[in-house]
């Protein structure tokens, strides 16, 4: 079998889903047909295969997580809402009034982001975008995307770019999943194989496929409170407070120091 061409696969479904919500799109239904779901498939390098609605990268408010109402409230100032993907935390703040930015890596999840009306979008990875004058004293990490911390040995660049960006008593707050409350077989067996291979136990490694479409293979850190505690010193970032109300899911709330 052929490999997979790599693509925007966050993009392309990204279009699909709100092709398919919105009856607007680049791929019109031949025949009349009613849409098929738009999934995202996500691949463990163990082989585990998950799939997710795409549609939840549209959600309105009514349809969020409590966790998600909770993180607004811890806003202020201006933001750069990372991975913000179609816009659906930064498009809700901008109704708000806050001044905020969508950075994305993916061109598609970009573009649908402007067509859902958010008005100041970024592509690029935040190394890249660390170089720029902007500077913001909030950072959004919603939708899992503390993950994005990648690795113990990633974690520091990457806070050093938030870093960066920064204005005095910046505050990070970032939505992760405690990996380690589950008794999955499958899941426990991986993190021991990541543990045996100097890796943290939530350290997955993974990558997306849609129709014909794959990513390259990534990092994505699921860690513990006490895991993103040993990640944060001596980066100038501190922990100042851990919402944990929807275990296993958690909300963390970080300041810089210096």
């Amino acid at each position: 079998m052929d490999a997979p061409p790599i693509g925007d696969v966050f993009g392309e479904l990204l279009r699909d889903a709100y092709a398919v919500r919105t009856g607007i799109g680049p791929r019109p239904l031949a025949g009349g047909r009613v849409p098929r779901p738009v999934i995202e498939i996500i691949e463990r390098d163990d082989g585990l295969i998950n799939g997710a609605p795409a549609d939840q990268y549209l959600s309105e408010p009514d349809d969020w997580q409590p966790h998600d109402h909770r993180a607004l409230r811890l806003v202020r100032g201006a933001v750069l809402d990372i991975g913000a993907g179609a816009g659906r935390i930064a498009i809700e703040l901008q109704r708000r009034g806050t001044a905020v930015t969508g950075l994305d890596i993916s061109a598609g999840a970009i573009e649908i982001a402007r067509r859902r009306g958010l008005r100041d979008t970024v592509r690029c990875t935040v190394d890249e975008y660390a170089r720029a004058p902007a500077r913001y004293d909030t950072f959004l990490l919603l939708g899992n995307n503390l993950a994005l911390l990648e690795s113990r040995e990633r974690a520091p660049e990457f806070l050093a770019a938030l870093a960066a960006l920064a204005r005095p008593g910046a505050r990070i707050i970032a939505q992760g999943t405690d990996p380690y409350g589950t008794t999955d077989p499958v899941h426990v067996s991986y993190h021991e194989r990541n543990r045996a291979r100097g890796r943290l136990g939530g350290q997955l490694r993974l990558r997306l496929r849609y129709r014909l479409l794959a990513t390259d293979w990534f990092d994505y850190l699921v860690c513990s409170v006490a895991e993103l505690e040993s990640l944060l010193a001596g980066t100038g970032w501190r922990l100042i407070s851990i919402d944990d109300a929807d275990r296993p899911y958690y909300l963390a709330v970080m300041e810089l120091t210096n």
